[in-house]
């Protein structure tokens, strides 16, 4: 059980996971070369994960409902423990872990879903976000 930062801590040294400590207490967790750190943070009673992945383009456009069709497909087909969604005009990549329950493995499970996503679909994305603001 995670309970303190303590514990999220020392599993990710056991996970072997490079990471910073903010003031905040919020945790930067290093991915994979070139790819934004994930941020977790305990939020009683969650442990929440979450990755910036871009701001969703201001039209109102074709393409801004392929893309979040396509979000929503990637969510449903592709993402087991985290899934992409909106926080105010930003996408992001994001899980909320119950503390009570949270394990190692299923902190590993979090971050490797976070990684492939990250390797996998953040390209397309990213393609997606550039086509619908292209006049």
């Amino acid at each position: 059980m995670a309970r303190t930062n303590e514990d999220l801590e020392g599993y990710l040294q056991k996970l072997d996971r490079r990471f910073e400590k903010l003031d905040d207490g919020t945790y930067l967790v290093a991915g994979g070369p070139g790819q934004p750190p994930v941020a977790i943070r305990l939020a009683p009673p969650v442990v929440v994960a979450q990755v910036p992945i871009g701001t969703v383009p201001a039209t109102d456009s074709a393409d801004i409902a392929k893309l979040f069709r396509h979000l929503l497909a990637l969510n449903a087909g592709e993402l087991l423990h985290a899934a992409f969604g909106l926080e105010g005009d930003s996408i992001v990549l994001g899980a909320a872990l119950e503390m009570d329950n949270l394990d190692v493995n299923e902190l590993e499970a979090v971050l490797a879903d976070m990684d492939v996503a990250l390797d996998d679909h953040v390209p397309t994305l990213r393609e997606m976000v550039q086509k619908t603001t292209k006049v």
